[in-house]
């Protein structure tokens, strides 16, 4: 990934032997190398964490390629600036990022991309064009959507029922950014291309079903393929063309419910051992996913300005076995030790009028998983917090100790929609200040719920949409999305929709 800001653009452009051209030179005059084809971006463009001053592009290309980005606060691109990128090569699957740097804070910021052939240089490929909107420096409007769960359960992209709808729904709400709250993928959910009957008799046909989508995924190119397959539908390459992500995994990027060390039983997989698998899946991830570097850790915050601080967790690179999660030490968890303090140290100097949290597995919802034993934080005793449930006990302790307000919890993961207030009124422990978990999705998946509240914390369901049905198809109408609004005045309104974009309920907190 290569950083190049408005100090070093000059030096990039004599380094690549461009000095003296313009970027509308770059990008608006033919490829001027004569013979051969120009190379081909092949999955589209996206963007990613942005920052007030900073972002993140991505793109692949179809051939080892230098990959230059052209960033402007107009449209016509006039006044813009040209980065030179990384080289793709085979290593990175010709995936390649660029961070810009030095941008303006709050504004909407406009950028192309293009790959240049390293056999023939001056031969570039036809740009895409992408925006972004960065993190505002004051107390601007927010709007942004959130939710999780892409392609799961064998439903693929069938154009027929308007393939990944759901993602064009969200851009025409045109938000600020996209919080993805895991799941981006499912890797061990493998594709037929057969005909699937619908319990209606309608019929539903995924298109251009892949190899590496037919199987669970194993090695690095078929997790690699997961992300490739997704990028394939119109919908979901339109609005990622569009709107900034920030991204966190869950189980679906290696397979259901894994932590690790875990050593699989399941027939299908041909290497058991979990960690080999996850290691590919965050190679994958990191090369297919507009994130930060590897080198650093998934979990991390990024600052909107004095209203909104958002803590984007990891809850799987340091989850500990699934069991019975009624265990009576406190040093155990989802989180580790290091990303606990992190969080809780990061809400209490965090001066945002709101503080999100993040978290790809919901709080007081019991998600099991094999017999006896759970895969999330809770498992079903209303009583004092045990397991899991420790650890996030110390947070929120904490957080009410030194007077933290303003924390409000965004999740997917168990395909449906709802929101659920949180009171120690209502709750077996009381040194906590209320709040909310707000749920959404499936975005392209399987839905399925309600499931079971735990009473550990003091829940209470204020609205739920989910299938009657389990594993209800997208075509049925069951795929939601969050969206968050909040004024410069503070007040935050959540909006729970459905496929089309139709509001189901919302409310308003006031700071």
């Amino acid at each position: 990934m290569t950083s190049i800001s408005r100090r070093n653009l000059l030096r990039a452009g004599v380094a690549s032997g461009v000095a003296g051209l313009t970027g509308g030179a770059i990008f608006e005059a033919p490829a001027f190398a004569s013979g051969g084809t120009r190379p081909v971006l092949t999955h589209g463009i996206q963007s990613g964490d942005a920052t007030k001053d900073s972002a993140i592009v991505w793109t692949r290309a179809d051939r080892p390629g230098r990959l230059w980005v052209q960033a402007s606060r107009r449209p016509d691109f006039r006044g813009s600036r040209l980065v030179r990128g990384p080289i793709v090569t085979p290593d990175t699957d010709f995936t390649g990022k660029v961070k810009l740097g030095n941008l303006p804070s709050g504004e909407k910021i406009y950028y192309r991309v293009k790959v240049e052939s390293l056999d023939r240089p001056g031969l570039f490929s036809s740009p895409l064009s992408g925006s972004l909107r960065t993190a505002p420096a004051d107390r601007s409007d927010i709007r942004f959507v959130w939710t999780g769960d892409v392609a799961g359960q064998g439903w693929g992209i069938d154009p027929a029922y308007g393939g990944m709808k759901l993602f064009e729904s969200m851009r025409r709400r045109k938000p600020d950014f996209l919080l993805h709250s895991g799941d981006t993928v499912y890797a061990d959910g493998p594709l037929s291309s057969s005909p699937i009957t619908l319990p209606d008799g309608r019929i539903w046909q995924n298109a251009g079903v892949t190899e590496a989508k037919s199987k669970v995924a194993e090695t690095l190119d078929e997790y690699r393929g997961q992300y490739a397959y997704n990028l394939t539908d119109d919908s979901y390459k339109r609005f990622m063309g569009e709107v900034a992500q920030i991204n966190q995994w869950d189980d679906h990027e290696v397979l259901n419910n894994w932590y690790p060390g875990e050593i699989l039983t399941d027939a299908r997989y041909t290497e058991k051992r979990v960690n080999v698998l996850a290691r590919h899946a965050h190679h994958a991830y990191h090369e297919w996913v507009p994130i930060p570097s590897a080198s650093g850790p998934v979990y991390r915050k990024i600052s909107h300005g004095p209203l909104l601080d958002i803590f984007i967790l990891d809850m799987r690179t340091f989850k500990d076995p699934n069991d019975g999660d009624v265990y009576a030490d406190p040093k155990r968890g989802l989180l580790g030790s290091e990303q606990r303090d992190w969080l809780i140290n990061g809400l209490r100097q965090s001066k945002a009028t709101w503080k999100i949290i993040a978290n790809d597995l919901p709080l007081g919802l019991v998600v099991p998983d094999d017999p006896g034993t759970q895969e999330g934080v809770a498992q079903g005793d209303n009583g004092a917090p045990k397991g899991r449930e420790l650890e996030f006990a110390q947070v929120l302790q904490s957080a009410h100790r030194h007077g933290v307000t303003g924390i409000v919890f965004l999740t997917a993961d168990v395909h449906y929609t709802a929101a659920q207030h949180y009171d120690p009124a209502r709750a077996s422990i009381q040194d906590f200040t209320p709040f909310w978990e707000f749920v959404s999705g499936p975005a392209h998946a399987g839905a399925f719920g309600p499931n079971a509240l735990d009473g550990t914390f003091g829940p209470r369901t204020a609205f739920v949409h989910a299938p009657p049905v389990a594993n209800a198809s997208p075509a049925e109408g069951y795929q939601h999305f969050g969206e968050v609004e909040i004024s410069s005045s503070g007040e935050l309104t959540v909006y729970l929709r459905d496929r089309d974009g139709n509001s189901l309920w919302s409310t308003t907190l006031h700071a």
